[in-house]
Parts: structure tokens; sequence; C-alpha cells
């Protein structure tokens, strides 16, 4: 029987470590690999295209959302599931316009990770309870989801990396380093973001970015 095989993304080497061990011990599962950071995590699924990708949100340099949105459209057939630290509305609702098939809590995981892996495995899909009443109150209330302009709405998702790298502290010659851009075409970004967002200094952007889950303060 072929192993079920598993990405763990996270940037603390002592959660993946602990998650690699939970995993392992499972029958039939195998972690192919791990990554420190949401770039690092697209470029080895990539290369590994796994089943599943573990994947956290707060990640440096390209966060969890963006990761999956990138790591979906290279490997189509490859499942997301979140586990991070914190949530809020507006990530799930991202995390499930992405295409997650599931989003767990760290809290949590000890109890449900193998559950929610396993659901995984077999096309379904796994929300920890407190995400699980944000799902169900945005079908109930689908006017309160429509009232709230959605990030991907605003930025393209060029854009959202560049916030990202600026939001940590990037120059834009790293932007367009880290990009694989002109440094012209990535100051070119931040010009076009800020009036976009209507937005004058980095501080700004940079609260913009903390505030919508853009970037983690670590």
């Amino acid at each position: 029987m072929t192993a079920f095989r598993i990405l763990i993304a996270d940037d603390h080497e002592v959660v993946r470590r602990g998650i690699r061990t939970m995993l392992e011990d499972h029958p039939g599962w195998e972690v192919s690999g791990e990554a420190g950071d949401g770039r690092e995590a697209v470029e080895r699924a990539r290369e590994l295209k796994p089943d599943l990708v573990l994947l956290d949100i707060g990640m440096p340099n390209l966060n969890g959302i963006e990761a999956a949105r990138q790591i979906l459209t290279n490997c189509p057939s490859t499942h997301i599931l979140i586990l991070t630290m914190h949530y809020s509305s507006q990530v799930v609702r991202e995390v499930l316009a992405v295409g997650a098939r599931g989003f767990l809590l760290k809290s949590d995981a000890g109890r449900d990770l193998i559950t929610a892996v396993e659901a995984v495995q077999q096309h379904q899909t796994f929300f920890t309870s407190q995400v699980t009443e944000v799902v169900v109150d945005g079908y109930l209330n689908p006017a309160r989801k429509e009232a709230e302009p959605a990030l991907k709405d605003r930025l393209t998702p060029r854009e959202r990396e560049v916030v990202q790298l600026l939001a940590e502290g990037k120059t834009s010659k790293e932007v367009a380093v880290a990009l694989n851009l002109s440094v012209k075409t990535a100051e070119t970004h931040r010009t076009n973001i800020m009036r976009k967002l209507g937005l004058h200094s980095v501080v700004d952007l940079t609260l913009y970015a903390l505030r919508n889950g853009i970037a983690q303060v670590y």
C-alpha cells in the first residue's frame, strides 16, 4: 500500500518535531519533508508533491494563506490542513476561499490532529470546534460576510507577497531579490499598494499587514 505522504510547514522546529513524532506513529503515514517558512513550503510541495501539507498561517517570508494558494495552484491534488495558534473570522474565510480542507488550532492538536488528518485522507473536511462556529455563522449570515470586502479583492497575490515582506522590514531591493523582480518593479508594486490601500508610510503598511493576518509579530 502506498504511504500517505505529509509535508509539515511551521517556522518553529520544536513544533515540527512534535508533529512529526505524532504522525510517524500512525500506520501508513509518512512525513516526506518539512519547511520552516511559507516560501520553502511552496518549493518543497512542488518538489515532493505530498498528499497533505500541514500548514501554519503565521510564517515569515510568505504567510500560510498565500503559501496554500500557491501550493494548490502548483499541486491541485494536494490537500491543505491549516494548523495554527490563532484565528479570526476573516482568516477562516480566507482559508476556505483558498481551498484548505481543514483548520485546526495548535491548542487542540494533541487531541484532534490524528482525527483531522484521517478526515482529510478520506477526502472529508475537519474544523476545530471554535472555527466550526465561524463557518456556520458565515452560512447563516451571508449578508454580514458580503458586507466586509475580502482582502483578496483589494490586493493581487503578488501584492500580498510584497506587503508581507515590507511589513517584515525588508527593503525594496530585498523584496526584489526574494521575488525575483527588478528593484524598479518592486518599488512600483510598493507605490501601487500604498495608493490602492490609501496608506502613506511603511508603518501604516505594517499595521495593515498585522491587522489583516498577512504578517505576524515574531
